[in-house]
């Protein structure tokens, strides 16, 4: 996820740019329309239709560069003051005094206003209140100087341009604090799970080495497996031989590959079939399961494993006969450090996007109910 909002980083500016790029379309279309009604009230009507035909060009021809603030650089927006700016002085040049001094409106019109929100969505609320400076002493110095009209018009231009530039500020703050949150947290989901593995990898060592059983050959190599996952874990990286899975596995022989005369798998006849990374940690879940029989019900302690194949859900129940344990417990292991339930088992579950439940009375042993839902069903 983080990745697509990084991707995405301008998802929130985006639709305000295209706006942008309308508004500049249909302010031209306006200019063009008031021109039309009124050119021959105007001392040189030709030099007003040269100006609106090379701002029908610009306009255009910069639309494309209108589409977000990568494309739309400060030379582009240069051009596009400079353009409202030659409109604004041209009017007063053009126009009579009697129709300025009534209030009559600048060739460009609002067609000013896109450019003062292309300075917001560009540099923010200041580089926006540069541009309306601009423009606002354009029309005070070459069109109408300093009347009610023209600064109505230029107090509307200034809080307009502003406000966009605050809110695009704040979009684009809030945008990076969220990205690099999901960043975090996708890195600590990542070392979670590389954590996990190496716990499970730990524990396979260690029950090695209690049992006495293997040579030191092969105890050799899984400690070097161990050593590389736990450099793995400190740089950040992928283990070793972890490799991205396609595909669908049957859940069965994953599951199966622990019976032996203390432990009993009871899975349905036809193939669970599950995608290829979700088996694996499911299996991997029920290893963690039986790993805590074996430590906290001891070596002689029975377990049962039943696979259930549903239309929704695959569910997995391990139970042991062992003395289980008392209500708190597993809290209480959380905060002294020892995580193998809350991420060999839970942890595993969560990141699959399903759930652990373990249930226990002391002396009728523990069962740990691993659930998966099948995309497509609800709990």
């Amino acid at each position: 996820m983080a990745a697509a909002v990084v991707a995405g980083g301008m998802s929130v500016e985006l639709p305000l740019w295209r706006a942008m790029g309308y508004f500049r379309v249909l302010a031209l279309a306006y200019a063009v329309l008031r021109y039309l009604t009124s050119y021959h009230q105007f001392l040189h009507p030709v030099s007003g239709w040269i100006y609106l035909g090379a701002l029908s060009l610009w306009t255009l021809a910069s639309t494309r560069a209108f589409a977000g603030p990568q494309r739309c650089t400060w030379p582009v927006l240069g051009t596009d003051l400079a353009a409202a700016v030659t409109g604004i002085v041209m009017s007063g040049v053009i126009d009579t005094p009697a129709r300025i001094h009534g209030g009559a409106p600048t060739l460009p019109t609002i067609w000013a206003a896109g450019t003062v929100l292309g300075f917001a969505g560009k540099g923010g609320w200041r580089a926006a209140a540069f541009a309306g400076a601009v423009i606002g002493a354009a029309n005070i110095l070459g069109h109408g100087g300093v009347s009610p009209d023209n600064l109505h018009n230029i107090v509307l231009l200034l809080l307009a341009g502003c406000a966009i530039g605050y809110v695009i500020e704040l979009a684009r703050a809030s945008e990076a604090v969220l990205t690099r949150a999901l960043q975090v947290e996708a890195a600590t989901r990542e070392r979670e799970r590389l954590s996990r593995d190496i716990h499970d990898g730990v524990l396979q060592v260690l029950a090695l080495v209690h049992r006495q059983q293997g040579d030191a050959a092969e105890l050799g190599r899984l400690a070097g497996e161990q050593e590389r996952a736990l450099r793995a874990l400190m740089t950040g990286g992928r283990l070793p031989e972890e490799e991205p899975a396609d595909g669908e596995r049957d859940l069965r022989p994953l599951v199966s590959r622990h019976a032996d005369e203390r432990i009993t798998v009871a899975a349905p006849a036809t193939p669970v079939l599950m995608p290829a990374p979700a088996a694996s940690e499911l299996a991997a879940a029920v290893a963690a399961a039986l790993d805590n029989v074996r430590r906290h019900a001891g070596e002689s302690a029975r377990a049962w494993i039943l696979v259930e194949d549903e239309p929704d859900a695959v569910t997995v129940s391990v139970r042991d006969d062992g003395p289980g344990f008392p209500a708190g417990r597993l809290a209480e292991a959380q905060r002294d450090g020892r995580l193998g339930v809350a991420q060999s088992i839970r942890g595993r579950m969560l990141d699959l996007g399903g759930s652990a439940e373990l249930y226990s009375v002391p002396g009728e042993g523990v069962e740990v109910e691993l659930r998966w839902p099948r995309s497509g069903h609800d709990d």
